[in-house]
């Protein structure tokens, strides 16, 4: 590391900020490689920055991907994943050398803000579920050790499977099996800071719940929305609702302060038969729809001053995810990196026939004009000297 590195560690270590942050503004993407097509890790940088998205999320810490993000500015959070997790739990020199060799080794070139320790375990896999407390554990003492603790915000994401019952919101409940493993995991992320991280999708509580969810209050369009009788407060958006059942779950459990975070959210654009609201359309407005939620900066009815927080799941098209024909078409964008529909974002142009990586259309024609004539006055300098 060069001097100017260690200068710029030092300034992110400095200071009197106890806890580290791992989100700017409102809005992120979740950035899976489950697929053998889509785009170079440097395209993608390129891509990320055109669409000015600065939060990602990925599911490792694969190393090609760190150095392409290196001096890039945008903010990411690794990945644990969790065949780690039994490893990282029983022995804490395996998580050292874990966070000595994909975090601190790419710091602060690389701008490594947060470490996701696996990924919906709880209410999964019994032996996974009783070794996460111990990699979470395991990991931030790593980062504390390294001297990244103020850096670094260690956080593990959970599916709805954690909760008893999320209808009415003010319900909701952690589950009998999953609340005895929760509440020392919350009380830890108390103590450091973290919030509590939820992956929640309005197309699955749609798609599995036939005939019992508005389509329109799924997608942020007008509808009726719900009353929940016990706070007397009014949605009118499922997300809303959701998180509003984790934040009812946080303070059953004693943790009313806990910020929740959303780290997927997200609608497919195709699907089996049995997934009929997977459309481009669908998948569009809730996009739409999201993004201009999250620009308001607003809370939700519980939690009014909490601005809400989500990374959109997912970046690309993802050809080998296994499960549900809707898994595989999550993604913003295509593998070739074009558009999956328009969203105003520019899309990776996906023929090679020009050395620019996007079309005239997506840079915009004043640009254009403005190379021309650069290139334009510095050959008639160049014509001039002769």
């Amino acid at each position: 590391m060069g001097i100017l590195g260690l200068l710029l560690l030092l300034f992110f270590l400095g200071g009197d900020a106890r806890l580290a942050m791992a989100f700017t503004g409102t809005f992120g993407i979740n950035y899976g490689r489950i697929a053998d097509n889509i785009p170079s890790p440097e395209n993608v940088v390129m891509l990320l920055k055109a669409a000015k998205i600065k939060n990602v999320r990925i599911y490792d810490a694969d190393h090609s991907v760190l150095s392409a993000f290196k001096g890039t500015g945008l903010e990411l959070v690794i990945g644990l994943p969790n065949g780690f997790l039994k490893e990282m739990s029983a022995n804490p020199d395996h998580a050292l050398t874990w966070v000595e060799e994909n975090v601190k080794a790419f710091l602060p070139d690389t701008h490594i803000v947060g470490i996701a320790i696996g990924n919906e375990v709880l209410g999964g896999d019994v032996d996974l579920s009783q070794a996460l407390l111990g990699a979470v554990k395991n990991i931030y003492n790593a980062t504390k050790k390294l001297g990244i603790d103020r850096v670094v915000q260690i956080s593990t994401a959970h599916s709805q499977a954690v909760f008893e019952n999320s209808f009415p919101p003010s319900s909701c409940t952690f589950t009998e099996a999953v609340a005895p493993l929760m509440k020392p995991l919350l009380e830890f992320f108390s103590q450091i800071g973290s919030p509590f991280c939820l992956n929640a999708y309005p197309f699955l509580a749609y798609t599995y719940n036939k005939g019992k969810i508005d389509i329109n209050y799924a997608l942020f369009q007008p509808n009726k929305g719900i009353d929940d009788n016990k706070t007397d407060l009014h949605y009118d958006n499922l997300l809303d609702a959701q998180i509003d059942a984790a934040y009812a779950a946080l303070e059953d459990a004693g943790f009313k302060k806990m910020e929740v975070v959303i780290t997927e959210t997200g609608w497919a654009s195709h699907g089996d038969e049995s997934e009929a609201a997977a459309t481009p359309s669908n998948a569009r407005t809730y996009h739409f729809n999201l993004r201009k939620r999250l620009a308001k900066r607003k809370g939700t009815p519980l939690r009014p001053k909490h601005v809400l927080k989500a990374y959109i799941f997912a970046l690309f098209n993802e050809d080998s995810k296994p499960g549900a024909g809707s898994e595989k078409y999550y993604g913003l964008f295509k593998a070739d990196g074009g558009i999956s529909y328009d969203l105003g974002l520019p899309g990776l142009k996906s023929s090679s026939a020009s050395s620019s990586f996007f079309s005239f259309k997506e840079v915009g024609w004043y640009r254009w004009c403005f190379l021309l004539l650069t290139i334009s006055a510095s050959t008639l300098i160049l014509l001039l000297r002769l």
